[in-house]
């Protein structure tokens, strides 16, 4: 297959390497300026290096993709649809490869229904140096579908079957996205206590603290689940909390958030995140106090990170 990654950060190189290692034509759409020829990976998938195609202006690629990557961070989105615009025209689909909420609802409204895929990503990779990712740990196969049941299942399973014989393990679901709401639970309990504290998942599971913050951080997601009828697994908090303490923290628990290096940047993901429930729940005239209070740590923290 023929594929156009755009962001080529921890995530992008994975897909990057990964499918290019496989003997797909790929290639990676960088900032301007930027150049990269080769990709060393590491980490629990495996030790490998190989030569990348890369280039940092759209109008200089010289195939139609079939599928475009999105792997750059919410931030970016907005930006990075408008750079891709000149594909619209094109055959290509895209696949929403991020974190948080409201990426895969931009990007329909730029691309149109039919024609975005979402994902769901719950493996961790972390960029060394520019062009060396490490694959530090893997809760679950990536989750593939299209909420809107407009993208041929045919093509779904077949793109699953093309990323696991790459080497990414994943499966398409049609109710992939109910694994997206379970992923955003996940993050927007973690990322945030974890990048401010630089701990681990385990460490902060283990916290009798932070467990508690982690606890009301979900009580109040799921008021906004309730008040939005946003279909998921789960009935109640109750069961979602049982299944993220005894279920996804277990083979994560090593792992760092990339919130944390995001941090020390001066710019994370958290208006995808906790920003968002709070932006959900000021729909419905709720209080989110606990996802208040940490949205305001994680800015205040970027503002002194800032340059």
């Amino acid at each position: 297959m023929k594929f156009l990654v755009v962001g080529v950060g921890a995530l992008g190189s994975t897909y990057l390497a990964f499918l290019t290692r496989a003997g797909h034509e790929a290639v990676g759409l960088l900032k301007k300026g930027r150049t990269l020829e080769r990709i060393r990976v590491e980490g629990i998938w495996g030790e490998f290096e190989v030569k990348v195609k890369t280039l940092d202006d759209i109008n200089r690629l010289d195939f139609e993709p079939e599928l475009i990557i999105l792997t750059v961070k919410s931030h970016d989105t907005e930006q990075a649809l408008e750079g891709i615009k000149p594909l619209m025209g094109s055959k290509a689909l895209l696949m929403i490869a991020q974190n948080g909420y409201g990426n895969y609802e931009r990007a329909v409204k730029v691309f149109g229904e039919g024609r975005v895929i979402l994902s769901r990503v719950i493996f961790g990779a972390r960029l060394l140096n520019w062009g060396h990712v490490k694959i530090t740990v893997c809760g679950d196969d990536v989750v593939i579908g299209d909420p809107e049941g407009k993208v041929r299942e045919d093509f779904l399973t077949e793109l699953s079957k093309t990323f696991s014989t790459a080497g990414i393990p994943t499966r398409h679901e049609r109710e992939v996205y109910k694994y997206l709401w379970d992923k955003i639970l996940y993050n927007c309990a973690l990322n945030p206590l974890g990048a401010l504290l630089e701990a681990t998942y385990g460490q902060l599971a283990r916290n009798p603290h932070t467990r508690e913050l982690m606890d009301r951080i979900l009580e109040e997601a799921f008021e906004v689940i309730k008040a939005h009828g946003i279909p998921t697994f789960w009935s109640h908090v109750e069961e979602y909390r049982k299944h993220f303490y005894e279920r996804l923290i277990p083979p994560t628990s090593e792992h760092y958030p990339s919130m944390l290096e995001d941090l020390k940047r001066g710019r994370t993901e958290i208006d995808a995140l906790n920003g968002a429930l709070l932006e959900l729940a000021s729909q419905k005239g709720i209080n989110l106090p606990t996802n208040e209070f940490i949205v305001r740590l994680i800015k205040a923290k970027e503002l002194l990170n800032q340059p």
